[in-house]
């Protein structure tokens, strides 16, 4: 492989890392001042921990040999010993080292739905398992040799042509973190006084930062895999990532001025997070023109989403659900519509719009039903939320022993 494409190779997975303190600052900066720490400290924890799991055996199950294995041979080459050796060793590297900025940021987007509340170690352990059942094989169905990346073919055969899309993680990523915060959500219960506007972001800066991050990240979340086929769609996907965020921002604004008197800047962050979900599956299979179209459909819809945690009564503190499997579902979704020359009204017949609701419907199935098995068993032996009193006076020193400002009164 030439060197401009392992550079580019090099630069995105540092994008993709980058990501997660990204969330962390995006999360961070939505929760209350006595639980930043503890906020941010579960998207390092999920750094640490996958990164490691992910060398030890995860790459290993991220790939099958055929479309009716669950998930590859997590020993097949444990400690990626063999694949470091081997004759394309530096590129196979690079590119499992690609895979697990992916697996790390999956992880690290769940815990928005339980701040405030969550023992560091228990999420730690939820991690850790979640990721071992839930990411890895959901990576080996999508892009690994896979049922879900063999679903076109199982359905129609080879030659209709027709696969299901998703480029770079709509359901792999968004709807399985998305369902698995539902999941556990509804594990934790609410906050203790939960109710419409009673916490509000404690240092909105922060957030904003963080959302500007992740926009910058996410060029190479998008189109960082393009390395690997020549960067022949690196183009329309950059531009993509780019439309479809800055329609989303505008998507969600207007609905929330239409519905609450004003457009806010966590808004405005919240927007653009949307419309990066949403872009991620359809950003190579899409004309700009439908990226923006899917870009301000999202945040609007997302918008309007993220008010179903009152309606319902989950307590998905940072809206993971709202934004993330929501957006997800309708990036996934729209490309069954408007897919380059597969979807419905761009050519293709009900096929495509078929095996993209297959796939989300089932990663989403499956994701929240072990995310709540694994989080209903840790809370009820371990314990997975804190006391209510250490909630009130705040989880960065009970949890951790630290404080996020150290403002001394002179």
């Amino acid at each position: 492989m030439d060197t401009g494409s392992i550079a580019w190779g090099i630069t995105a997975t540092a994008l993709v890392l980058l990501m997660t303190p990204g969330v962390a600052f995006f999360y961070g900066g939505l929760v209350k001042a006595k639980s930043v720490i503890s906020m941010m400290m579960m998207s390092f924890g999920a750094l640490g921990l996958i990164s490691v799991l992910w060398i030890l055996y995860g790459f290993n199950m991220s790939a099958v040999a055929s479309p009716t294995d669950f998930a590859g041979n997590p020993f097949a080459d444990f400690g990626l010993t063999a694949l470091s050796q081997g004759e394309s060793g530096n590129v196979d590297l690079l590119g499992a080292t690609y895979g697990a900025t992916f697996a790390i940021i999956t992880i690290a987007l769940i815990s928005g739905a339980i701040a405030d509340r969550a023992k560091f170690g228990s999420w730690m352990i939820f991690a850790g398992i979640f990721a071992t059942i839930g990411y890895f094989p959901i990576a080996a169905w999508v892009w690994g040799g896979g049922w879900i990346m063999n679903l076109g073919t199982t359905l129609f055969g080879e030659e209709a042509g027709i696969a299901v899309i998703d480029y770079a993680g709509g359901t792999a990523v968004h709807i399985n973190a998305g369902a698995a915060a539902l999941a556990l959500a509804l594990v934790l219960g609410k906050r203790v006084g939960f109710q419409k506007g009673i916490q509000k972001p404690h240092n909105v800066p922060l957030t904003l930062l963080g959302a500007s991050i992740l926009w910058f990240g996410w060029f190479g979340f998008n189109a960082g895999a393009e390395w690997l086929n020549g960067l022949a769609n690196v183009g329309l996907i950059v531009i993509n990532t780019l439309g479809a965020t800055a329609a989303a921002i505008i998507g969600w604004l207007v609905i929330e001025k239409f519905k609450d008197g004003k457009a806010t800047s966590v808004g405005a962050a919240s927007g653009a997070v949307a419309g990066l979900v949403a872009i991620t599956p359809a950003c190579a299979n899409l004309t700009p023109g439908w990226a923006l179209v899917l870009g301000v459909v999202t945040g609007a819809i997302c918008a309007l989403a993220v008010e179903l945690k009152f309606k319902l009564g989950f307590d998905d503190s940072l809206d993971v659900v709202g934004i993330h499997l929501v957006g997800g579902l309708v990036g996934t979704l729209f490309l069954g519509f408007f897919a380059t020359e597969t979807g419905l009204f761009l050519g293709g017949g009900f096929e495509q719009l078929i095996v993209q609701v297959i796939a989300a419907v089932a990663v989403l199935a499956y994701s929240f039903v072990i995310a709540f098995v694994i989080g209903f068993a840790i809370q009820k032996t371990l314990g997975f939320r804190v006391k209510n009193e250490d909630e009130i006076a705040g989880v960065d020193t009970s949890v951790h022993g630290e404080e996020g400002y150290a403002l001394e009164v002179v």
